[in-house]
């Protein structure tokens, strides 16, 4: 009776550590499914791609170092403020209303250096935003409406230096104005825009009063292209917060080139919005 209860004894333990490291490896797999494992080091810096502006980002310790790269708010640069931490974990929120989260660990011998966060599963995908947050998501996909519209708005255009500037469309969805820009480049020398900026100013500038203006920053862009090759064009979509033109003032389109002289600038006058169309 001792022998069977000895052998059943030594049947159970045998099952028992079979089973665990199955059990653990099935438990790691899930962890490693739902979260994405990270390598990180101290004298290299990791930078994480995500397809969408990063809105929030929380680290589990300050062992960590993290922080959006510069002139850009779609990258994350992160590394080890001390070697050998414990592991920890970072969390970052895009404007796609999507939650990410990342299990950081320590290798300063391999080290993750380039990351790109749309291979990693998204935990969540019931993100909400405050009010006071606009979603790009939304943003992004009407400016892409208005980008495919064939309907176009005549006579709100400049051309000088064989550069034409055009706005041939402007629509409105949600409180958000579209404006579409067409940049044609009908030169042999390439044209690398500076920057396009937006503005309400005054129709008509005195010489005894200062003139007063205010600058409009885009939400978006369709592009990012800043190049106009020679003999070409380029249309591009930008996102406004929605405004009006007061009496005696126009919005003014100020395109600068890098690097050179053939700036121009085209002007929308009161009238805008009868020239506004809906979208859907």
């Amino acid at each position: 009776m001792k022998r069977i209860n000895y052998l059943f004894l030594m049947s159970l333990l045998l099952v028992s550590v079979w089973a665990y490291p199955q059990l653990k490896s099935r438990e790691t797999v899930f962890y490693e499914d739902q979260y994405k494992n990270l390598q990180i080091g101290y004298s290299k810096t990791t930078s994480i791609v995500f397809p969408y502006p990063i809105k929030s980002i929380d680290k589990g310790s300050a062992d960590v170092l993290v922080q959006k790269a510069k002139g850009v708010e779609n990258i994350l640069l992160v590394k080890a403020a001390r070697q050998y931490f414990f592991q920890t974990n970072l969390t970052v929120v895009t404007s796609d209303a999507k939650l990410y989260v990342f299990v950081l660990n320590y290798n300063e011998d391999c080290p993750d250096l380039n990351i790109k966060a749309q291979n990693a599963a998204a935990a969540s995908k019931d993100v909400l935003f405050t009010l006071e947050n606009e979603n790009q998501k939304k943003i992004e996909q009407s400016a892409s409406l208005a980008l495919s519209k064939k309907i176009k708005t005549s006579g709100l255009k400049k051309a000088k230096f064989q550069i034409k500037l055009e706005v041939s469309g402007i629509f409105i969805h949600e409180d958000v104005l579209y404006l579409r820009v067409v940049f044609e480049n009908k030169s042999k020398i390439s044209y690398d825009i500076d920057q396009l900026r937006f503005f309400i100013r005054d129709q008509r500038k005195s010489k005894r009063t200062a003139s007063q203006e205010i600058e409009i920053q885009p939400l978006y862009c369709t592009s990012s292209i800043a190049v106009i090759p020679d003999k070409s064009e380029v249309v591009k979509v930008f996102a406004l917060e929605k405004f009006t033109i007061p009496d005696n003032k126009l919005l003014t389109l100020q395109l600068l080139e890098k690097n050179g002289g053939r700036h121009l600038e085209a002007n929308v006058k009161k009238n805008l919005a009868d020239k506004v169309i809906p979208l859907p």
